[in-house]
């Protein structure tokens, strides 16, 4: 942020409604990525996603859609219930239907977190610079955030990855991928934020706010009437960044005393945070009726071997898309060539079809060899 912030911001600058199209939709493709052992169900899962982020105001006629006459759902599916109530609301389910099954209750000691640290920096290298370039990537844009660059970096790393079938159990490499995009793309957004003024997350947007009471307002007239503070926020970015490394030790010191709790104690707990921080959002019981809602889904869906991160990312960028498809189809008069039209949007667009027509052949292929492997199996001699 602080040595290319410049020249960063000058090719976001360049990003139009198809450019953004474009990269919603490379996104949305690495859910076929993330759900590699079941492309189908992560499509389907998908497709649950978008479905639900259709759900109120249509972006550009202003007609409500699928909101039954209820003024709630008028202004549609927040991201964070859904984000609740499909994972934490669906872990709790899948407790409760556990209690019948014996738990294994792991009781190891956190002596030195900082043991063999070296050794993973330097065997893990490739994918530390390989999620910080897409956090950066992703981070500079406005509006992504952290969340969607971490889920873009963990699918790219699971992907590539030699030992994909580890994903999702706690594996080290996908850890290391998603934790070097996500804190790569705090400082990304901050780009948009203090080049611009316009938010690149939903922090940054708070923190705009913040900046404006203290009467610096970020835009490109920070660095000609106020460097000095802009300089001062890049300071206190590396201050914070050091004050992690201790006060995340001892976090990760005190938060193991979680672990010796119940779970028949800790999970009734976890539901009430749950039900407050959704009712606390709009001050609403609407919100605990979405998370309610969204973890019978997403219970039901993992029950059933359907993956939950493609659902999210269709929450997501499901509004992005909409929204620049239709902005680029107005600037176009309805000509899909008019998504072709700039360079960038063309690149983007020949490299999201190409993974599309990349994913389908193989589908193709490997639907043939499992036929040809059945029939040979069948058979005799």
């Amino acid at each position: 942020l602080a040595f290319s912030a410049p020249v960063l911001a000058e090719f976001a600058l360049q990003f139009s409604s198809a450019e953004y199209f474009w990269l919603a939709c490379f996104g949305l493709s690495c859910a076929v990525f993330i759900s590699t052992d079941a492309p189908v169900k992560g499509v389907v899962s998908l497709l649950i996603g978008l479905f639900i982020a259709t759900i109120g105001i249509d972006v550009t006629a202003g007609h409500p859609r699928f909101s039954f006459g209820n003024l709630e759902l008028m202004g549609g599916v927040s991201f964070i219930p859904a984000m609740i109530g499909m994972f934490a609301i669906g872990e709790i389910l899948r407790y409760v239907t556990m209690t019948s099954q014996p738990v294994e209750v792991v009781h190891q000691a956190i002596v030195h977190i900082f043991r063999g640290l070296g050794r993973v920096l330097w065997r893990y290298r490739t994918n530390i610079v390989r999620g910080n370039l897409i956090g950066v990537a992703v981070g500079v844009l406005p509006g992504a955030g952290a969340d969607i660059a971490a889920w873009i970096s963990y699918a790219v790393a699971k992907r590539f990855s030699k030992e994909p079938e580890k994903f999702g159990k706690g594996h080290v490499e996908g850890l290391v991928d998603a934790g070097a995009a996500n804190n790569s793309a705090l400082g990304g957004a901050w780009v948009p934020a203090m080049v611009f003024g316009i938010p690149g997350d939903s922090i940054t947007a708070i923190v705009i706010g913040v900046l404006y009471m203290k009467n610096m307002n970020p835009g490109p007239t920070v660095m000609l009437h106020a460097p000095e503070l802009l300089y001062a926020v890049f300071i206190s970015f590396f201050v914070a960044n050091l004050l992690m490394v201790p006060l995340g030790y001892g976090a990760i010191r005190l938060s193991r005393q979680i672990l010796h709790v119940p779970r028949e104690i800790l999970m009734p707990i976890i539901l009430l945070f749950c039900i407050v921080g959704a009712f606390a959002i709009n001050n609403t019981v609407f919100g605990v009726g979405i998370i309610l809602v969204l973890g019978l889904l997403a219970w039901g869906m993992e029950e059933n071997g359907f993956p939950i991160a493609p659902a999210i990312l269709g929450i997501v960028l499901g509004p992005l898309v909409e929204d620049n498809f239709m902005t680029t189809m107005m600037k176009s008069d309805g000509d899909l060539l008019g998504f072709f039209s700039r360079p960038i949007a063309a690149a983007l667009g020949v490299i999201t079809l190409g993974i599309w027509a990349w994913v389908i052949v193989g589908w193709i292929l490997g639907f043939r060899r499992g036929r040809r492997a059945s029939v040979g199996a069948e058979t005799p001699g």
